[in-house]
């Protein structure tokens, strides 16, 4: 039979297996039939047997016999001898790998313009960017070239790009997912989690890579199972509104207007709905986040030296010049800037001034959070102040591109899960609606999630492609 992948669920996808209307070796060459016109894979994998629906990776997602580069070109070749803990937990599942999707090299970027080998293309328009760092992921989702990605989320590379793709993203709470086999980028911040369709795609997806992993002991068990939604009211919760997310400086008109739109829906679906405060957590959040992230990054990164793996510079006898001279040739311009950053932060003399000043300001952030989510079961503001910008307008100016993560970055300095759902148009562009709960909360998002999803009818498939 032909599968039209377009609108295709990972759920749906399921049930045609289980009906044995397709198989999953036709459904996976259906998805690798689809033209990648937004380059949302730096490689695509052909059927390998396994029983169940494709899955798509972010290319930091170690996979064994398959390339595996982060975006860079310093890691241009470098094929894992082993399967990343999550990657194994879908083998496990009888998901099929269906591609390594790009992104902004070591994850370090917010439209996916920073990738070694060329940005991703939003499939709503492609002359705007998917956002990122997970933008292959997100676009491939959108696009219908897979049914569900993993991305990973630092300081906002899940939700932001699935706000900008029209998708759901999760980002878990920090620990609840396992980090071996990933490339670092910040370790006390990266996080893999799903981006897909609807709200119970993300929840199974979740629920079959979450868990304590013995190869990483900054894991922990789940409170509880992780539950599929069927929510279709919100009877009895209590959703926040953050006065300083959602009147942040640069929220365009028409993302205010969505979200707004999806705040009195949950009052309409039975949700009682009250302001609150989080001052110090907006005007600090950022600040704090750019010390703490490239200083965890330059150390991270220092392993990249040319000796072990990835790309070497062709020096003859110095050690120190091969190091400078592949560093030189296989970063790129954003990992420079952030790794000079980070080890000028974590330097003789500045580190109490710099570093360590940030985690103390980190701690007053999680404390912030905590005192809001005593009155309320939820918080929600906009995922992204915009929609989906033009690409290369703010490449030049890397300050106006951290500012894409404005809103995204506070609760991930609290380790706080987040989900993205999309919650209308602004000038033909998705909007995305950003719920933020206490850790281990993921089941009470889902169920919220689910219900304004159902509520807003919104339609994930691009308008350019319907």
């Amino acid at each position: 039979m032909t599968v039209d992948t377009l609108r295709l669920s990972a759920r749906d996808a399921n049930e045609l297996l289980a009906r044995g209307e397709a198989s999953a070796d036709e459904l996976h060459a259906a998805y690798l039939s689809r033209d990648d016109d937004v380059h949302a894979f730096l490689q695509r994998t052909d059927y390998a047997g396994a029983p169940g629906i494709p899955i798509a990776f972010k290319d930091l997602i170690s996979t064994k016999g398959v390339e595996t580069t982060a975006g860079s070109k310093i890691l241009a070749g470098y094929t894992p001898v082993f399967d990343a803990t999550v990657a194994e937990r879908c083998r496990a599942r009888g998901l099929s790998l269906i591609g390594k999707t790009n992104m902004d090299e070591f994850a370090m970027g917010s439209s996916t313009e920073n990738s070694a080998y060329g940005p991703t293309l939003n499939p709503w328009d492609p002359t705007r960017v998917p956002g990122g760092s997970s933008g292959g992921s997100a676009a491939a989702v959108a696009a219908g070239l897979a049914p569900w990605a993993l991305g990973s989320d630092t300081g906002g590379s899940i939700k932001q790009p699935a706000a900008l793709c029209g998708v759901v993203g999760l980002r878990p709470t920090y620990g609840t997912v396992s980090r071996y086999g990933i490339v670092a980028f910040a370790s006390s911040l990266d996080q893999v989690g799903p981006i897909t369709k609807t709200v119970a795609d993300c929840a199974f997806l979740y629920s079959v890579i979450a868990g304590r992993d013995p190869c990483d002991t900054t894991t922990v068990d789940l409170p509880e199972p992780v539950e599929l939604p069927a929510a279709t009211d919100l009877k009895g919760l209590r959703v926040g509104v953050p006065r300083q997310l959602n009147e942040a400086e640069g929220i365009e008109p028409g993302v205010k207007a969505a979200v707004d739109h999806a705040i009195a829906l949950c009052e309409e679906l039975g949700a009682s709905v009250g302001s609150c405060e989080l001052p110090l957590s907006v005007e600090y959040g950022m600040p704090c986040y750019y010390l703490i992230a490239p200083s965890e990054a330059s150390s991270n990164l220092a392993r990249y030296d040319g000796v072990r793996y990835g790309h070497r510079a062709a020096v003859e006898g110095d050690l120190g010049e091969l190091y400078e001279r592949t560093r030189h040739d296989g970063f790129g311009d954003e990992p420079k800037r952030r790794i000079m950053l980070g080890t000028y932060a974590l330097s003789a003399g500045y580190y109490d001034a710099y570093y360590g000043q940030a985690q103390k300001v980190r701690t007053v952030i999680g404390n912030e959070f905590a005192a809001a989510l005593e009155q309320f079961d939820v918080l929600v503001s906009p995922t992204s102040p915009t929609v989906a910008f033009p690409l290369g307008a703010r490449t030049a100016n890397p300050l106006a591109m951290y500012v894409s993560d404005l809103l995204a970055i506070p609760p991930n300095m609290a380790g706080l899960p987040g989900l993205s759902i999309p919650c209308g148009l602004s000038e033909g562009l998705p909007v995305g609606l950003q719920l933020i709960g206490p850790q281990f909360s993921e089941n009470l998002l889902f169920r919220a999630g689910h219900a304004l999803e159902q509520a807003i009818g919104f339609d994930t498939v691009p308008e350019r492609l319907r």
